[in-house]
C-alpha cells in the first residue's frame, strides 16, 4: 500500500488563505506576518505572531489546522507531540493569549451593539 498525501491547496492558495487569516486576527495581536524564512509549500504555510502579552511564536497552517511549531519567530523547535492542533486561529490564540480572548470578545460585543442600534 502506498503513502498518499492529500494536497488541499497549491502554494499560492495557501498564501491567499494566510492573508485572510491575517485580516481576521491582526487587530487582536501585536504583530502577525507570513514567515519569509520558512518556505511555504502546497501543504503548509507559516506565520510569525506576537501576542498582546509580547510572546513571539511561529504557527504552522496546514490541512490539519493551526499549530504552534516554534517558541520564537521563524522557529520550528517544538515537536509534534508538544503542541496541539487547532481548527481555527481563534481557538489557537485563545489557548496561548488571554489578551486575544479579551480583545476578540470585546470586538464581537461592539459589533453586536452596533447591529442592535441600527
Amino acid at each position: 500500500m502506498s503513502d498518499v498525501t492529500e494536497l488541499v491547496l497549491d502554494s499560492e492558495s495557501w498564501k491567499l488563505e494566510a492573508e485572510a487569516v491575517i485580516g481576521d486576527i491582526k487587530d487582536h495581536v501585536n504583530e502577525i506576518k507570513i514567515c519569509d524564512k520558512l518556505a511555504s509549500t502546497n501543504q503548509t504555510i507559516f506565520f510569525n505572531i506576537e501576542t498582546l502579552e509580547g510572546n513571539k511564536v511561529c504557527v504552522e497552517l496546514s490541512s490539519f489546522g493551526f499549530r504552534v511549531v516554534g517558541s520564537n519567530y521563524d522557529a520550528t523547535d517544538l515537536s509534534d507531540n508538544q503542541t496541539e492542533c487547532f481548527e481555527t486561529p481563534y481557538s489557537l490564540l485563545s489557548s496561548i493569549s488571554a489578551g486575544f480572548a479579551n480583545s476578540f470578545g470585546n470586538s464581537l460585543a461592539e459589533k453586536l451593539n452596533t447591529l442592535n442600534n441600527i
